[in-house]
C-alpha cells in the first residue's frame, strides 16, 4: 500500500482508477498516463515485482500507486482487488479492464496459440473465455457500487482479431467479441447512474509484439503497409485515449468501440 497523496492537477485529479494487466504493455502506459493526471492508480496483475517498479515511476513523477497482485483467472481475487482499490484510494471511480489470459488455467501463456477450430482444445478456450470477458464482468460487477456513486467510467479492450474473425484465433476472437457485448449491455443499464462504459481496440507495440515481428521476418513491413499511418503507435498512445475516455470530455460517449489501430480496420 502506498499512502503518498494524488497530485492536486490534472484531468484525473481526485479520482482513483484500477488498471488490470499495468506491469507491461498497454497496462503500464495507461497506468502512467492516470498517475500523471493526478489519478490515484491501482496496478494490478500476477508480477508483483513489476508491479512494483511502476508504482515507483509514478510516485517518481509526483503521482500516487498502489499495487495489488491479481490472478484474474479467480473471481476471489478480482473481488479482492477492487475492495483493495476502495481501501487504498477512498472510492473507485475508473475501472479499466486490460488484462487478457491465454494457454490454460494450469499452463498460463503471454499469447495465444494459433490453432484451427477443428482443433481447438477446450482448456484453451475455457481459460481464455474465463480471463476475459468474465473476469471483466467479475470486476465490473465488484466496482458497480462503487462506481455509481459519482458516475464512474469503464474502459474495457477488445481486438481487431475479434472484429475480422482472424483465422486460427477462435478463443481470443470469441472472448474480445463477448466483451464487447458485455461492455454495450452495461452501457444501456448503467447509464442511468452516470456510468459510461467503452471499448478500446487497440493495435499497439508491446514487448510481446516485438518479439513476434523480430522471429517473423517481414511480417512489421507487411503491417505497416496495410495502415494508413504507416506506423504503429505505443502504450503511451493507449494511455491518451484512456485518459480522455475517464476525464471530463468523454461524458457523453459510452457503448462505443473506438479503434486505436493506426487505420488498419476502420469501416461503416
Amino acid at each position: 500500500m502506498n499512502s503518498t497523496p494524488a497530485a492536486t492537477s490534472g484531468s484525473l485529479a481526485g479520482k482513483v482508477a484500477l488498471v488490470t494487466g499495468a506491469s507491461r504493455g498497454i497496462g503500464r502506459g495507461i497506468a502512467l498516463a492516470f498517475g500523471r493526471e493526478g489519478a490515484h492508480v491501482v496496478v494490478v496483475s500476477r508480477s508483483l515485482d513489476r508491479l512494483e517498479e511502476v508504482v515507483a515511476e509514478i510516485e517518481d513523477k509526483g503521482g500516487a500507486a498502489t499495487a495489488v497482485r491479481c490472478d484474474i483467472a479467480d473471481r476471489d481475487q478480482v473481488v479482492a482487488a477492487v475492495e483493495a482499490t476502495v481501501q487504498a484510494g477512498g472510492g473507485l471511480d475508473v475501472l479499466v479492464n486490460n488484462a487478457q489470459g491465454f494457454g490454460t488455467l494450469e499452463k498460463p501463456s503471454g499469447s495465444p496459440t494459433p490453432r484451427p477450430l477443428a482443433e481447438l482444445v477446450d482448456a484453451e478456450w475455457e481459460y481464455t473465455i474465463r480471463t476475459g470477458p468474465t473476469a471483466t464482468m467479475w470486476a465490473m460487477r465488484a466496482a458497480f457500487p462503487y462506481l455509481k456513486r459519482n458516475g464512474g467510467r469503464v474502459i474495457n479492450f477488445a481486438s481487431g482479431q475479434g472484429l475480422r474473425g482472424g483465422a486460427g484465433n477462435a478463443p481470443y476472437n470469441c472472448a474480445k467479441e463477448a466483451t464487447r457485448a458485455l461492455s454495450r449491455t452495461a452501457a444501456r443499464e448503467w447509464g442511468q447512474y452516470g456510468i459510461t462504459v467503452n471499448v478500446i481496440c487497440p493495435l499497439i507495440r508491446t514487448e510481446l509484439s516485438d518479439k513476434f515481428l523480430a522471429d517473423h521476418p517481414g511480417e512489421e513491413e507487411a503491417l505497416l503497409a496495410e495502415l494508413p499511418l504507416r506506423k504503429i503507435g505505443g502504450p503511451a498512445d493507449a494511455g491518451e485515449l484512456a485518459v480522455f475516455l475517464a476525464g471530463p470530455g468523454a461524458d457523453y460517449i459510452t457503448g462505443e468501440t473506438i479503434l486505436l489501430d493506426s487505420g488498419k480496420n476502420m469501416g461503416p
